[in-house]
């Protein structure tokens, strides 16, 4: 074969290697759902990684077969796929641990910059009844862990870590359980934050001491997020232990330093 063959083949293989780790890539995904945390673009990479192995294995063991030959193909589509499987798998494992929340843990330890306790997030406790001011102060504190370093939310705890229960907050839905109250927060979430700030906290519940408490846990998030709703649209962070809505040159200043782009946030797609 000829260098120009060579070159021939090679221009032709690579657009269709990355179409075949594409679609591999987006199959695993697909069959992983939200269990897998990876992006696209690094399970693409994966799967291209796969298929440079096949090829590599079929040439220590089938010395001068080309690149189109079915056993080679298969080899490296094989390769490919159980690699993609096996990162992906491992990912997802390693993610379940990760989303993990011990609010037993969280209530011993008190609020800290990264742990905050709510006694509800829908009922006003002092005035006995429903309170949109209450949904504001969760959205508050949901966007300055997602502005921070990232952070806990404990909804139906007291400021001691004393586990109150959510069933105040249950009475002011329709059906008083906890997937409502995961669907009613993630729509307040979304309209107070934008939807794509709302789907970056992950939401658990608990079981403590016979009461069911809501654990949100928000990551940081990779660009600032404000606050849509009310009567404010500072940006609101964590200082310390408190959360505090920063002004406009405060803004500009801490979003210039805390939201640069790194490597990480590059290949990952989140920071």
């Amino acid at each position: 074969m000829t260098r120009a063959d060579t070159l021939l083949q090679l221009g032709i293989a690579l657009p269709i290697a990355l179409l075949v780790a594409a679609v591999i890539a987006w199959v695993v995904r697909r069959l992983f759902g939200r269990r897998l945390s990876l992006p696209l673009s690094v399970m693409v990479i994966v799967s291209v990684l796969g298929l440079s192995g096949g090829i590599v294995l079929a040439s220590l063991f089938a010395a001068g077969a080309r690149a189109w030959i079915v056993n080679v193909v298969l080899l490296a589509f094989g390769c490919s796929v159980g690699l993609s499987f096996l990162v992906a798998g491992i990912a997802a494992a390693l993610g379940a641990d990760a989303r993990a929340v011990d609010v037993a843990a969280l209530l011993a330890a008190g609020e800290n910059d990264r742990v905050e306790f709510k006694e509800t997030a829908r009922w006003n406790v002092r005035e006995q009844r429903k309170d949109g001011r209450m949904e504001q102060v969760v959205a508050k504190t949901v966007a300055a862990f997602l502005n921070s370093r990232g952070g806990t939310l404990v909804i139906g705890a007291d400021d001691a870590g004393t586990p109150l229960g959510l069933d105040r907050d249950f009475a002011t839905l329709r059906t008083p359980d906890a997937d409502r109250f995961e669907l009613w927060l993630r729509d307040m979430l979304a309209t107070s934050l934008g939807k794509n700030a709302a789907a970056l906290p992950r939401i658990r519940f608990a079981e403590i001491d016979g009461q069911t408490l809501c654990a949100v846990r928000c990551p940081r998030s990779p660009e600032p997020v404000f606050l849509g709703k009310g009567d404010s649209t500072d940006l609101w962070v964590r200082v310390g232990n408190s959360t505090r809505a920063f002004g406009v040159d405060e803004a500009v200043s801490y979003v210039s330093r805390h939201f640069k782009p790194s490597l990480r946030t590059l290949v990952l797609g989140r920071p």
